[in-house]
């Protein structure tokens, strides 16, 4: 009896963990299979349609006008998506794919990247506090970024980068990695921000209102509270003497705020605690927290001093808002000027719900950035340098999964890209630890020739377009590829 000889391991190459697969098995990655012997990519190469229908000419349907052009915009634009990546970076890029765009040869390289020098930015847009600028952010424990600078109505996190993928422990990177993996294919993150006596719990997920402490966000701040009392005095001017718009950075005060003062509203007395800036704003009124504005405090009150006997009187109508809306009361000063809690009169709780429907909706925004490297370039050309000066004089125009990408100035190719504007699933990793994400350098055939590209590898779209593709409509936010007039020699010709 003899034994049957089992079938061999191949060999991976396409990155540097380089997996041995057994027929039928996938590499540590699940992007490369053994198939028969043969090493296929797993997911389908994407390929984006524009979204204008084919229109037929004959039959029910046909247009009366038709111009004679059967594709009507169905031009196909192949994404690096599922194209399989150079490692090791000598070889061309997978997909080198020409056509012609309004009379002009183009083309089109693709290749998906392995990202080592990536991460994400995140863009929470609430009035909550999530944590103090330089907080370290942690999943399952580990380190995988830190909270920046807030920006007007929002929060920012800057995750990932390698010193989190390579520079920490091997725990580090691996939860690093699968952390940006989650986050750039639209899924739920949990994180914790800050140390034990002031960590919160976010819940990110692009394109949804953050949930923080198990409490889901509606709404970002209208604006700072002195910019709410300069856009809405006339909802509260004969309906209450003074209002306060509470807020974590900038307190706003009617009767003493510039906005007041063109508008003939009396001085009240009033006494804000905190760091009093230019007339009607005040900075530190609180400690930054989840209650009203952005502040630690649910008792609005705890904010105000005494009211200046002098020129407070006993009837003083108070009103205080959050730069939400979402939290209001209504008071009047009693015989010894001190405030008491009143029901809310009809028009100021109006004045609230308008502050409230112009404040736009909570949402992460989850924008991916990387570095194309040398040896990513190499794919492109055998001279990586010149597909860089090439970029930078607008003469080859970066996308990511065919959305628009944001090359940041300075040296090197660095991306960044709406991961929304990407089709679902656009990002891979291999466990070096490294994000996959794909990227796209779209140029005249003539250019591509002049900066040495590998013209031998060309292939027609048409050529490319198999029904293994995957076909997506192409997302209007995302911009066009292959708009000529994302070329500087368009620009020049007009």
């Amino acid at each position: 009896m003899t034994n049957a000889s089992k079938p061999e391991k191949i060999r991976c190459d396409a990155c540097p963990v380089m997996c041995y697969i057994a027929d039928g098995k996938s590499g540590a990655c699940d992007r490369y299979a053994n198939h028969g012997g043969e090493l296929v990519r797993l997911d389908p190469l994407t390929i984006i349609q524009s979204g204008q229908e084919l229109v037929p000419f004959m039959g029910e349907g046909a247009s009366a006008d038709w111009d004679g052009d059967i594709f009507k915009g169905e031009r196909q634009f192949v994404t690096a998506v599922g194209a399989g990546t150079t490692y090791p970076d000598y070889k061309p890029a997978p997909f080198i794919a020409s056509q012609k765009v309004e009379g002009v040869d183009m083309v089109t390289v693709v290749t998906e990247g392995i990202f080592s020098y990536c991460g994400v930015k995140v863009k929470i847009d609430t009035d909550r506090h999530i944590g103090h600028e330089r907080d370290v952010v942690r999943v399952d424990g580990e380190p995988i970024g830190h909270v920046m600078t807030s920006e007007y109505g929002s929060k920012m996190l800057s995750l990932g980068g390698v010193e989190h993928l390579t520079g920490g422990s091997k725990k580090e990177g691996r939860v690093t990695c699968d952390a940006l993996l989650r986050l750039c294919n639209r899924e739920p993150v949990t994180m914790m921000i800050g140390e034990e006596d002031h960590a919160t719990e976010v819940v990110v997920q692009a394109g949804q209102p953050p949930i923080i402490n198990g409490v889901t966000e509606s709404l970002m701040r209208v604006g700072c509270g002195s910019a709410t009392i300069g856009m809405f005095p006339k909802q509260w001017i004969g309906h209450v003497d003074d209002v306060v718009v509470v807020d974590d950075h900038i307190t706003g005060v009617l009767s003493e705020h510039e906005t007041g003062k063109q508008l003939d509203v009396p001085a009240t007395g009033i006494k804000i605690k905190g760091r009093r800036s230019t007339p009607g704003r005040y900075f530190q009124v609180a400690e930054p927290g989840t209650g009203w504005g952005g502040t630690d405090i649910e008792d609005p009150l705890a904010i105000l001093g005494p009211f200046n006997p002098k020129t407070a009187w006993e009837g003083l109508r108070l009103f205080m808002v959050s730069t939400t809306g979402e939290q209001f009361s209504y008071y009047e000063l009693d015989a010894d000027l001190v405030p008491q809690q009143r029901e809310v009169p009809a028009k100021l709780a109006s004045s609230a719900a308008l502050i409230a429907e112009n404040c736009e909706p909570s949402v992460c925004s989850v924008l991916f950035m990387g570095g194309a490297g040398g040896s990513l370039r190499a794919g492109v050309t055998e001279n990586p340098v010149r597909l860089t000066k090439s970029v930078k004089e607008a003469l080859t125009h970066v996308s990511c999964g065919g959305a628009d990408a944001y090359v940041w100035p300075g040296g090197g190719i660095t991306v960044m890209v709406d991961v929304l504007d990407m089709p679902t699933n656009s990002f891979g990793y291999v466990p070096t630890p490294a994000l996959v994400a794909p990227i796209e350098f779209t140029l005249r055939v003539s250019d591509y020739a002049a900066l040495g590209g590998h013209v031998d590898h060309m292939r027609q779209v048409s050529d490319i377009n198999s029904d293994q593709a995957r076909h997506v409509r192409q997302n209007p936010k995302a911009g066009n590829p292959m708009d000529l007039g994302n070329y500087r020699w368009k620009a020049d010709a007009e």
